[in-house]
């Protein structure tokens, strides 16, 4: 099978021909249509998230299922298709509670094992991790939900529990940030996005973001909303947009990290005077499990969400791997998402 594939961190992601992948007893073989390129493929291409070398990157992807285990109940060859990035064991107290997000022994195309940037990819324990996607739903829209769509709406609905008429504050605008901003506004919340690209903002307006700012500086936020966010996501990842996040809340906001605190953030501090005298949440967000898709399908069905106008390209496979590299240089908002098809 055709498949772009990097065989050290940095080294140039090529286009090769692999053997097909072999079917699991509880897995499916899906005949990838639509891929995404994201950040966190570059990530692990870059080597900040280490994977096992040589590695075929990938993990926003939508198909056909072509082959199915002998254990294999609730889904049959032919069926469209699409999973979560992080596909949990689906036998573990986590996957029985509907966390699949946070399974100790999760698996994850383009991370753990080859991933969507070819023409097929296994998905384990898939009665548990596939999604069936409705008739409306193209697999370009499907590969656009993976790992930003799909982050934000568990992020601001599970781990925010964002309501209508809320204030949300967005710190950062790339991929994660521009999808949170349209979850938000989707769910009936007032957004204020912080991005210091004009270009950024303008796109978060356009979108429905009902004030912008270059900073999130704490007095501005607080002008803005009366009094501070009631929810706020980190979709950037540093020490101090983190930081920002935290003060931009009101007394007793949520703050969720969606963002990966990576390098020298890791261990990063946060303000715990406002936290412990403010009474304000702070919790991470890890992806979304496969069972709280339908909820997410269901918006985009009805028209109040529609992350196709998230993509910016559409190529060919073969053209992926320049995608993947071409994320070393900040990508403007308008640029949009990249979705490789096959």
């Amino acid at each position: 099978m055709r498949a772009i594939q990097y065989s050290g961190y940095g080294a140039e992601p090529r286009l090769v021909g692999l053997p097909g992948p072999e079917c699991p007893p509880d897995g499916v073989i899906v005949s990838v249509r639509a891929t995404g390129v994201c950040r966190s493929d570059w990530h692990a291409w870059r080597g900040h998230d280490p994977v096992p070398l040589p590695m075929v990157p990938g993990h926003e992807f939508a198909g056909v299922v072509a082959a199915t285990g002998p254990l294999v109940c609730a889904f049959s060859v032919g069926d469209r298709v699409t999973a979560p990035f992080v596909n949990g064991c689906g036998r573990c107290e986590w996957c029985h509670a509907g966390h699949a997000q946070v399974c100790p022994d999760q698996t994850q195309p383009g991370f753990t094992h080859a991933g969507s940037f070819a023409e097929q990819v296994v998905v384990r324990a898939a009665d548990f991790n596939l999604v069936r996607l409705p008739d409306d739903v193209d697999f370009v829209t499907a590969a656009s939900l993976g790992c930003r769509f799909a982050t934000s709406y568990h992020a601001l609905t599970v781990q925010g529990r964002l309501k209508a008429g809320e204030w949300l504050l967005v710190v950062g605008c790339g991929g994660v940030g521009m999808s949170a901003v349209m979850v938000g506004v989707a769910l009936g919340a007032r957004v204020l996005a912080v991005d210091p690209s004009p270009e950024a903002r303008a796109r978060a307006t356009e979108l429905g973001a009902e004030s912008v700012l270059p900073l999130a500086d704490p007095d501005a936020v607080r002008a803005v909303t009366g009094g501070g966010a009631d929810v706020s996501l980190d979709a950037v990842g540093t020490g101090a947009t983190a930081a920002a996040a935290v003060l931009g809340l009101r007394r007793r906001g949520r703050h969720v990290q969606v963002g990966l605190m990576l390098d020298r953030h890791a261990d990063a501090p946060l303000p715990w005077g406002p936290v412990i005298a403010h009474e304000l949440e702070v919790v991470g967000s890890h992806g979304m499990a496969a069972v709280d898709y339908p909820e997410l399908l269901a918006l985009i069905t009805a028209g109040t969400l529609d992350p196709r106008s998230l993509v910016g390209r559409v190529v060919d496979l073969a053209e992926a791997g320049a995608a993947l590299m071409a994320l070393d240089a900040p990508v403007p908002a308008a640029a949009g998402i990249v979705v490789a098809t096959l």
